[in-house]
C-alpha cells in the first residue's frame, strides 16, 4: 500500500510548493503559517473524489451544503488570529471538514472546536485522530451561542458567515483578545478582525469573502 501523501501526484511536493507560491503571491507573509499549509494534508479533509483538487486554491464541497475554505482564506484567518501574539485558548465556530482546526492546531496550546452537524463533526474527529492532533476538544453544540463554559478566549475563529458581530461571541473573549470572522449576506461579506476592550470591542473591516452563513440548532 502507497503511505498517505508519498507518491501519487495529488499530494507531492511540487503540488503543494505551487499552493505556498500563490499564497505568498497573494500576500500571505508568516512562514508559520505557510509552514502549515504546506504540511497540512489537504486531500484527507475532503472526499477522494475531489482529492486531485485539493491543493488548488479554491474552496470544496464537503456535504451537507458546507465546505472547505480555500487555503487563502484559511491562511491569512489564521495569519490575523496570530498577529496579536501567543494564543493559549482558542474558539472555533464551525469545525467542518477539521482543516482549519489542523492547520492552527500546532500553532497554539488549544482549540475548543465546535460543529452544529454530527456527521461532519465525526468525520473530523476521526481525522484529528489518524493526524495525531490532541490539543483539539470536539463539541457538538450550536457554536454560534460559543462556549461560555470554557471562556474567557485569547482568540476566536469563525468559519461561517452570521449577519453581524456576534455579541455573545466578544463577550467571551478575553481583555486584548481577538476574533476573526466573516460578516454580512452572501453577495457582501467581509473578513473582520475584533478586538475585545475594556469599553466593549473594536473592529476592523480586513477585504471581502464568501462563506456559507451561521446557522444555528444541531443535526
Amino acid at each position: 500500500m502507497t503511505p498517505v501523501g508519498l507518491g501519487i501526484g495529488m499530494t507531492s511536493q511540487r503540488t503543494r510548493e505551487r499552493l505556498i507560491q500563490r499564497l505568498r503571491d497573494e500576500g500571505i507573509r508568516d512562514h508559520r503559517v505557510l509552514d502549515r499549509i504546506r504540511n497540512t494534508p489537504r486531500h484527507l479533509f475532503v472526499d477522494e473524489a475531489l482529492a486531485s483538487r485539493a491543493y488548488e486554491d479554491t474552496a470544496l464541497p464537503i456535504g451537507k451544503g458546507q465546505t472547505i475554505s480555500q487555503p487563502y482564506i484559511v491562511a491569512r484567518m489564521t495569519e490575523v488570529l496570530l498577529e496579536g501574539g501567543p494564543l493559549e485558548n482558542v474558539l472555533e465556530v464551525g469545525t467542518g471538514s477539521g482543516y482549519q482546526t489542523a492547520v492552527l492546531a500546532p500553532l497554539v496550546r488549544r482549540i475548543y472546536t465546535t460543529e452544529r452537524i454530527q456527521v461532519l463533526l465525526d468525520q473530523a474527529r476521526r481525522r484529528f485522530l489518524s493526524l495525531k492532533i490532541r490539543n483539539v476538544i470536539t463539541k457538538h453544540v450550536d457554536g454560534g451561542l460559543g462556549l461560555p463554559e470554557y471562556a474567557p478566549f485569547d482568540g476566536i475563529i469563525v468559519t461561517a458567515a452570521p449577519h453581524g458581530i456576534p455579541l455573545v461571541l466578544v463577550e467571551q473573549l478575553r481583555p486584548g483578545g481577538r476574533m476573526v470572522l466573516p460578516i454580512g449576506e452572501r453577495e457582501e461579506q467581509v473578513l473582520v478582525r475584533v478586538t475585545r476592550t475594556a469599553e466593549g470591542y473594536e473592529h476592523e473591516m480586513l477585504e471581502r469573502v464568501s462563506f456559507v452563513p451561521l446557522l444555528g440548532g444541531v443535526t
